[in-house]
């Protein structure tokens, strides 16, 4: 294959069908599930759960957007590489981004807000992505060490960002600040949870990690399986550190045991387990915090370094971990699809029901059957039509 890597890196499939998988059960449940919370972190806003078990359903759901963001600047630098390779020109590569981005907005706002029901101009993760790809199709000629300082700029320093410079009073004023860096529901419909800033810097972080793949043979880059897990590792412990510290990366704090009344009197509050487990974990995802980030990336990584060891046995592309490889590969059609789907009703039924766990779960689990035959039906359909739409999609 050559000095260096041309082939499909399989344990990013992997890890973005892991998580498409499991962004299925947070949606199946918020169309089903009568306890399903959601908003964590709008307004410095913190859902109750009802218990610990229904808390890990929704928290389970964090690693997806991080994932999936990363992973997209990852498969954009690699797909960059392989296209100038092939003699296609930077021109005619940023013009396609840029095509590709304003697909993803109309998709948002002709398929993904009827699917939700959300307001008209709700400003979700695919059209953030869609707008990210637009700033990339230029912001990609930029040196890849500048990416990486601008990356980590926009994470590390998001929670000093005021843009009391943009006037709120006006629609559009409003609406550019959710879209920038203040996301909430307060003036339909101009509400939105996903924020350029700072998920550009994640899908940055992700640019510079598939440019140094770029730049290694297919056997250098299965070496990075130890690297990908102390990463992953180290990551976790420095969220625990920045939890415990309780100040900056914690755009939601830890309450502790204490609550002060409106007379300055000090009362103690012991916790229970269950409420200890929740309030140390429990982290701000609209906008994401600086803890929010490490805890998911960092399982992400770890995530990768199982698709490695994987991938390095027989049968990877069978069975279960062959499924998620066919989401992995077809990740925007697997989630237009599930979307519909998970909304179905049956004939008659003028409400959605609202559903325990249990049924739930088994909802889950046949749609994302269903959803494996229409990613394959679909992967086989677009390999067979290279210059139809479908490649956009």
């Amino acid at each position: 294959m050559g000095s260096r890597s041309s082939r499909r890196l399989q344990f990013i499939d992997f890890a973005r069908g892991v998580v498409m998988a499991i962004m299925a059960w947070d949606h199946v449940s918020g169309f089903w599930n009568r306890f399903h919370r959601g908003g964590e972190g709008v307004l410095g806003n913190k859902p109750a759960f009802l218990n610990l078990k229904w808390w890990l359903a929704r928290y389970v759901s964090h690693y997806c957007a991080p994932t999936f963001i990363f992973l997209a600047g990852t498969v954009l630098a690699i797909s960059t590489k392989r296209r100038v390779a092939r003699g296609e020109s930077q021109l005619s590569i940023s013009k396609r981004l840029a095509t590709r981005g304003l697909i993803l907005l109309l998709l948002m706002y002709f398929s993904v807000i009827p699917a939700f029901g959300a307001s008209q101009f709700y400003f979700g993760v695919i059209a953030c992505i869609g707008v990210l790809l637009i700033i990339f199709s230029v912001a990609r000629l930029l040196p890849t060490k500048v990416i990486l300082v601008l990356s980590l700029f926009t994470i590390l320093f998001q929670e000093f960002l005021d843009l009391r410079f943009i006037p709120s009073t006006p629609d559009w004023g409003w609406y550019l600040r959710v879209i920038i860096n203040e996301p909430n529901s307060l003036r339909m419909p101009y509400s939105g949870l996903y924020p350029i800033i700072p998920w550009i810097g994640v899908m940055g972080l992700g640019w510079v990690f598939g440019t140094f793949l770029n730049g290694l043979s297919h056997e250098e880059v299965m070496d990075l399986k130890k690297p990908l897990l102390y990463t992953g590792l180290g990551s976790i412990v420095t969220f625990f550190l920045v939890r415990w510290n309780n100040g900056y990366g914690n755009l939601l704090l830890r309450e502790g045991t204490q609550w002060v009344d409106s007379t300055g009197r000090v009362w103690d509050m012991p916790k229970t387990l269950t409420e200890s487990i929740i309030d140390w974990m429990y982290v701000s995802k609209y906008p994401p915090s600086i803890a929010f980030l490490l805890w998911t990336l960092g399982g992400m990584c770890i995530m990768m370094y199982i698709g490695m060891r994987l991938q390095e046995r027989p049968g990877f592309k069978e069975g279960l971990t062959g499924v998620l490889l066919t989401y992995g590969r077809n990740p925007l059609f697997f989630y237009l699809a599930h979307l519909w789907l998970y909304k179905l009703k049956l004939p008659g039924m003028r409400r959605t029901p609202v559903l325990p766990m249990f049924p739930t779960l088994l909802l889950w689990v046949a749609g994302l059957t269903v959803l494996w035959w229409m990613c394959d039906r679909y992967e086989k359909t677009k390999r067979s039509r290279p210059d139809s739409i479908l490649q956009y999609i």
